[in-house]
């Protein structure tokens, strides 16, 4: 077995490891922590399908890292803004003190 299946099998668990997390999570952290797993397995996957055609003689293609790189990014901004509005929620919450129900 080859070193870019293996990655290739880490990201697909990975990515059901997000999934389970997405679809069990209450809390909403929890969420968000899930989905950044998924996102890293997806990576992972993207960078083994990448690497598969370098291993098989072809040339390395930049393409697939640089939209990896900027997956990444996108990913980190994602998660500050959701963590941002998830803290601005519960902050509401807590100045109304009737918990969320109306």
């Amino acid at each position: 077995m080859s070193s870019a299946s293996l990655i290739g099998l880490g990201g697909a668990a990975l990515v059901a490891i997000g999934l389970y997390g997405l679809i069990i999570g209450a809390d909403g952290l929890k969420r968000i922590l899930a989905f950044n797993i998924l996102g890293g397995g997806m990576f992972l996957v993207f960078g083994a399908i990448a690497r598969r055609g370098a291993a098989a003689g072809f040339g390395g293609d930049p393409v697939p890292q640089a939209l990896v790189i900027t997956g990444i990014v996108v990913a980190f901004s994602a998660t500050a803004l959701a963590v941002a509005l998830l803290n601005r929620l519960a902050e509401a919450e807590r100045k109304d003190g009737s918990g969320g129900e109306a």
